[in-house]
């Protein structure tokens, strides 16, 4: 008897020190079978993935959250207090930067024509576009409600129409706006991490911790989902960046932060019919994944040909 409660003891304190999302025995690695170009908020990195799922380039990042490869074959992302532009190579030489200060964050950054670039800033509630001697050529002031300066945007991008459509998280909507600031469409949902509009006219949004990928159409019906559990194996937790391919499938960035690390694969890629195609699941060599720019894909993201 004493034998068995010493037993019983030793695994109920095992128990209780046990957190599955750490201890658990981890998945088989698996990788989407392309190269692509991630931003890594959990583990602080700017990377390149080759096909078989290896990274072959990285740059140290605080919290990045959007990337680009640019047609000059520099890499272009975010981090907390700004965006960079980089080299591609072992150097990573820093070409150009835009840097912010005070109370303020930066989640997200887009490339457009002449070498301007499109920034976001949490702070002042504001889209600047910025040329490539720092001077802001453009600013667009966004309207919120919210006073949380980290939750008051994500994902923005501006539209070919010279529009921009903005996910405002904490306020719960998206938002397109016109270069005057006039609020000119939106769609509200609870945590809207934000949206891409499609060649089609519909607009892809990603809803955070809602767990779920929803297309609407321009009068504000959904068309298309992806629930919380239509995917065997790939539930969605924080759902952030998504790209949707030339061939119809929708890559989603599965972040795992908020209790779910190490739970599910970190992007899924889609098929129309909700069919997985591929997956990345790798908790060893990358964390919390935000944003995803599939390599393959043609188009010059400056031209705005590519949809993500």
């Amino acid at each position: 008897m004493r034998i068995q409660a010493c037993l019983c003891l030793i695994v109920l304190t095992a128990l209780a020190g046990a957190t599955p999302a750490q201890d658990a025995a981890p998945s088989p690695a698996k990788t989407l079978g392309y190269a692509f170009l991630t931003s890594d908020y959990g583990a602080r990195k700017v990377c390149r993935v080759n096909a078989a799922g290896e990274i072959d380039w990285e740059i140290k990042a605080n919290r990045p959250q959007d990337v680009w490869l640019l047609p000059n074959g520099n890499v272009l992302f975010t981090h907390v207090r700004g965006v960079k532009e980089v080299t591609l190579d072992e150097a990573k030489k820093t070409v150009w930067e835009y840097k912010i200060t005070g109370r303020n964050e930066v989640h997200c950054c887009q490339p457009l024509a002449n070498g301007v670039v499109m920034v976001i800033e949490s702070g002042p509630m504001r889209i600047v576009e910025v040329d490539r001697s720092g001077k802001i050529v453009h600013e667009v002031k966004l309207q919120t409600k919210s006073k949380n300066i980290h939750g008051r945007n994500r994902l923005a991008r501006k539209l070919a129409n010279g529009n921009y459509l903005v996910g405002q998280y904490s306020d719960g909507v998206v938002r397109e706006y016109d270069p005057t600031g006039k609020i000119v469409w939106e769609f509200k949902h609870k945590q809207a991490f934000g949206g891409i509009r499609l060649a089609n006219g519909n607009t892809l949004i990603a809803t955070g911790d809602a767990h779920k990928v929803i297309e609407v159409n321009a009068k504000g019906k959904v068309v298309w989902e992806i629930r919380e559990n239509d995917l065997p194996g790939n539930p969605l937790r924080f759902v952030a960046g998504l790209q949707r391919r030339a061939n119809g499938n929708t890559v989603i960035c599965n972040w795992g932060g908020h209790g779910h690390i190490g739970e599910q694969p970190q992007i899924v890629e889609v098929s129309r019919d909700k069919k997985v195609v591929a997956e990345l699941s790798n908790w060893k060599r990358f964390r919390t994944l935000t944003a995803v720019f599939v390599l393959s894909e043609k188009g010059d993201p400056t031209k705005f040909e590519l949809t993500r």
